[in-house]
């Protein structure tokens, strides 16, 4: 475990030997499914790459240094991190170049190319990379293709799929694996996320190896949702008109933030696709409910791609629902009166 970071000791093994060869790049593109670590990652390699006494390659801060205490206090003049904005849906390109009255005299790019407060690097890092537009890219494309000497540009995202090519074709793309179940649960006990042991191991099993997902589905109140979810998916009939309403009343409970609905809306269309990729294991007895259930599971995952594209929530609801209702209406197994789905 590298700076109380599990699961990813041969990334950091990794950055060791390119350290050592003195072949470091000058943007690296961090993938992964979320909530395994990235982002704590890029901040951990930035804390070993900015520290003034320890050697590079052993990737080891020092924590005593001027520079190690400025990293601590979350001031580090020669880190920059940046993120999408709760109320954009693309990385806006002020963030990178400032707004119209300081136009290349501030943002990101005009930061990284100064000279180092400490030592003689400086670390940018992008948070949700998956979310930049064109003219944010074309911003940054100067520093991609010019970067300032000994700068270091970290891009955090998903998968290199979800990338402008401007983006993918100039960084070293870095790939962060899923994390296993037991580790998932160790980090909810141990970070005191989850306080009872059970529902830490229940609730990792679901997480599909993200620490952040797992939390999210601590909450009770979803696994209840859960279970009428799939009670109303098993009916004979689906009722798409109260599903919609269902769902919509339990997505806006998340809140008023825009970000915590969205969030909820995910595990809700996750929740499906567990359902219908459950009866295709059963192997249904016919090849026209196999059929339906593999279009459920398309309705399903363009309703996700709907929502990272934040999309108008009420009607990416509302077209799942009715298309669920079109598509897996028989899906169900068995004989079953319909089920009435409240919440």
């Amino acid at each position: 475990m590298w700076q109380g970071i599990i699961g990813h000791d041969d990334v950091v093994e990794r950055f060791r030997q390119t350290l050592a060869a003195g072949r470091l790049a000058s943007t690296y593109l961090f993938v992964g499914p979320p909530g395994v670590g990235k982002r704590r990652f890029a901040l951990e390699l930035a804390h070993a790459l900015l520290c003034t006494e320890a050697a590079e390659a052993g990737l080891q801060p020092c924590g005593k240094c001027e520079s190690c205490r400025m990293f601590a206090a979350g001031n580090h003049p020669d880190l920059d991190v940046v993120g999408l904005p709760a109320d954009k849906a693309t990385l806006p390109i002020e963030l990178f170049i400032g707004d119209r009255d300081h136009r290349n005299q501030a943002g990101l790019c005009h930061r990284l190319g100064l000279r180092p407060f400490f030592g003689s690097r400086k670390v940018a890092i992008v948070d949700d990379a998956d979310h930049f537009g064109i003219p944010s890219a074309n911003c940054l494309l100067k520093t991609l293709e010019e970067p300032p000497p000994s700068a270091l540009l970290i891009l955090i995202g998903t998968s290199p799929s979800r990338q402008l090519p401007t983006i993918r074709s100039r960084s070293q793309v870095v790939r962060f694996r899923t994390l296993p179940c037991e580790t998932v649960a160790e980090i909810l006990v141990e970070s005191g996320a989850v306080a009872d042991r059970n529902l830490a191991r229940r609730v990792a099993q679901f997480s599909e190896g993200s620490v952040e997902r797992a939390v999210q589905l601590a909450d009770p109140a979803l696994w209840s949702f859960r279970d009428q979810l799939f009670s109303s998916l098993n009916a004979a009939r689906l009722d798409s008109v109260r599903l919609t309403r269902a769902v919509q009343s339990f997505v806006d409970e998340a809140g008023k933030e825009s970000s915590d609905r969205r969030d909820r809306l995910r595990i809700v269309v996750g929740f499906a696709l567990e359902f219908y990729r459950v009866r295709l294991r059963e192997s249904p007895e016919s090849d026209r409910e196999t059929g339906r259930a593999v279009q459920a599971l398309d309705v399903c995952l363009t309703a996700l791609e709907y929502i990272d594209r934040n999309a108008n929530l009420g009607l990416v609801i509302q077209n799942w629902c009715e298309e669920l209702a079109g598509n897996a209406g028989h899906c169900a197994v068995g004989s079953h009166r319909p089920v009435a789905f409240t919440h």
